[in-house]
């Protein structure tokens, strides 16, 4: 792994990355946008009628803003699409049989990889390549536990880490993404991927803010991908085939003045919880 010195205890960039406009059909390109919760439309006609069904079976606040916000940034990122400026409640997120999400438009798959991933209020949308090619995750520079360290990471990886936690949420984050490619998931074992990143102090990739990394898939494969932060906040993607750093579909990123959300705690459960109709058979 390079391991770089560290800027400061925080380690990492400490320069914000910059967005860079572009078309989302280029070739090998990877577009990315975040919303927060706060961006959230009033009412729900923005949904799609399969999402607002799911929506209204969540029963806890925290869960329900989460796939709330995810699908909104997810119908913002896809109406950058070419033909795919629609209403977004024809813009949809489907799910494969692994769980993996999928691109919809007026009941049509698309050609596009789609990952998401949520964090504290804010979720983060990645188009690019053929779908199912790639991954992305969100996570927060919090405090990590040793044993968390211990059993989620291989041996390689502690050595890197020891006890800096920008180093554990990073190589966490990594792996979620790779795992995302690969649509296991945490069903996986965390350490049949080894992710090995580059730590700079002023080295970025091509001036964009975004710093390499590699995650090696049970010796066989190898993935490639790209970090970036923004003050709290930790973006990690993996991809199956090499591609430039992502573009911001914004011109300038919204997590660039993010700060963390924990807005349902002050209300965990629905105090009413919405009436869906049960799809199983009536006794008689």
């Amino acid at each position: 792994m390079s391991t770089a010195a560290s800027p400061d205890r925080r380690g990492g960039p400490v320069r914000e990355p910059r967005s860079r406009r572009g078309h989302v059909g280029e070739e090998r390109a990877l577009r990315w946008l975040a919303r927060g919760e706060q961006d959230l439309p009033q009412g729900g006609d923005w949904l799609s009628e399969r999402e607002s069904e799911v929506c209204a079976r969540m029963r806890f606040t925290k869960r329900r803003r989460e796939f709330q916000t995810a699908r909104w940034a997810a119908k913002q990122a896809m109406a950058a699409l070419p033909g795919c400026a629609l209403d977004p409640a024809l813009l949809e997120v489907r799910h494969h049989p692994t769980g993996a999400p999928e691109a919809w438009a007026d009941r049509r798959a698309l050609p596009v990889g789609i990952s998401l991933s949520d964090r504290a209020g804010w979720a983060v949308c990645l188009l690019g390549l053929e779908p199912g090619a790639v991954g992305c995750d969100l996570e927060l520079v919090e405090p990590r536990s040793a044993a968390f360290v211990r059993d989620y990471f291989t041996a390689a990886e502690r050595r890197f880490i020891r006890d800096d936690d920008l180093r554990a949420n990073l190589l966490w984050s990594a792996k979620e993404s790779a795992l995302k490619v690969l649509r296991t998931g945490l069903r996986r074992d965390t350490r049949t991927v080894e992710v090995s990143v580059t730590m700079p102090a002023t080295r970025f990739a091509e001036d964009s803010g975004w710093c390499p990394l590699t995650v090696r898939v049970d010796r066989a494969r190898t993935f490639t991908g790209w970090w970036a932060r923004y003050n709290d906040f930790l973006l990690t993607v993996a991809t199956a085939a090499p591609t430039p750093p992502p573009v911001g579909i914004d011109a300038i990123a919204a997590l660039t003045a993010a700060t963390p959300v924990h807005s349902w705690l002050d209300a965990p459960v629905s105090a009413v919880r919405p009436h869906v109709p049960s799809l199983a058979p009536t006794r008689r």
